[in-house]
Formats: structure tokens, C-alpha cells, sequence
């Protein structure tokens, strides 16, 4: 999810714990944290809601920061035909896991062992064949370029390609940039324990 505006601000300081959105489907699930560009939020609910039956006098409206139900249905984003959802949520604080992980510089045997069979049941799920360490590689050696030029160079989509990265992402390997990815040190220290 991300903010914009006042709302970052306002989800960042934890004044903001609702969020109202026009999705075709649900796009959290409750009791995952989602990384936000206001920082990382636990999902306490979600709900779909008919905007029309928004009342001034809700509760919600002062915890999504929103003056009246109009303001509410004026912020609405996308296609009117599609749900609206009511998404309660908490900022959750300390740091990220994932960002310590990535800054790991050296890796135990066991951490190596891990990452690989990790990788390797990646490789083997995928519908385009191994991919792992053709991804880190090309992002190590063409790093803050685009995704869809990445993708390009080794012949795929840009979309699949995208979720792919993010499951390196996840594992601690790559950070996401403005424009395009980076190895983490974690990726890097990877990528040298492997020979590459």
C-alpha cells in the first residue's frame, strides 16, 4: 500500500490507522506487515464497504484522517464499479528483519546451505526455467536500471519479472531502488561464496 500526501505523514506518526481503497480484490490479507512508504503496517482487518453508506458520524473517518464521508468517496481512487475496502491497521515499530538481514555481509554455512535450497525451489517452481542466479548476476552487473530493460535482456515480461525480484528482495538479496534494484550485501556475499 502506499500513501501520499498528508496520509504518509499522518500513517508514519501512527495518527492514521485507516485506509479506505477501490480494488478489484483485496490486496492485503489481515495479520501480514506490509513494507509502506510510510514504514511497515500490521493488518488488523479488512472489510469491503458500499461508499455510499459512509456516514459523517463514523468512527472510521477521524482515524483515516478524512473530514466527512464525501471527502472519503472524493479520495477514492480507480474505476467507481469496483469495491471499496475498509482497511484497519497499526504502524509496526523497530526495524525491518529484511533490512538486517540484507545488510549481512558474511554468510555461515548454514545460512549458505539455506539460501541455496531456497533458491533452488524457486528455480524449480518456476514456469520459465532456473532463474536465481541469472537475476542476481544481472543485477550485480546492471544495477539502478530499469526493470523492464532487465527483463528485456533476458527475454521476459516485465511483470513476472518484477515479482520474481521480490522474492529475492525477500530472502534479504537485492534492495529495490528508485529506478531498477542493487545487490545487498547479503546478495553479494551470495554471489562470492557461489564463485561468481
Amino acid at each position: 500500500m502506499l500513501f501520499a500526501g498528508s496520509d504518509k505523514d499522518g500513517v508514519a506518526d501512527g495518527r492514521i490507522t485507516v485506509a479506505y481503497r477501490r480494488w478489484a480484490e483485496p490486496r492485503v490479507v489481515e495479520g501480514r506487515i506490509y513494507r509502506t512508504n510510510a514504514g511497515r503496517i500490521e493488518i488488523d482487518s479488512i472489510r469491503q464497504v458500499n461508499p455510499d453508506l459512509i456516514a459523517d458520524g463514523d468512527a472510521d473517518l477521524e482515524l483515516a484522517d478524512r473530514q466527512n464521508a464525501r471527502d472519503v468517496r472524493r479520495r477514492l481512487r480507480g474505476d467507481e464499479s469496483l469495491p471499496t475496502f475498509l482497511i484497519r491497521f497499526h504502524l509496526v515499530e523497530g526495524p525491518d528483519p529484511r533490512e538486517e538481514l540484507a545488510a549481512q555481509t558474511s554468510l555461515s554455512a548454514e545460512d549458505l546451505a539455506d539460501l541455496r535450497a531456497r533458491l533452488a525451489q524457486f528455480d524449480e517452481l518456476s514456469h520459465h526455467g532456473a532463474w536465481t542466479l541469472e537475476t542476481l548476476r544481472l543485477i550485480q552487473t546492471r544495477p539502478a536500471v530499469r526493470a523492464a530493460d532487465l527483463a528485456a535482456a533476458v527475454g521476459r515480461e516485465t511483470a513476472p519479472f518484477k515479482l520474481d525480484v521480490r522474492k529475492l528482495k525477500n530472502l534479504g538479496l537485492t534492495y529495490s531502488l528508485e529506478v531498477g534494484y542493487r545487490l545487498s550485501p547479503r546478495g553479494a556475499a551470495y554471489l562470492d561464496a557461489e564463485g561468481n
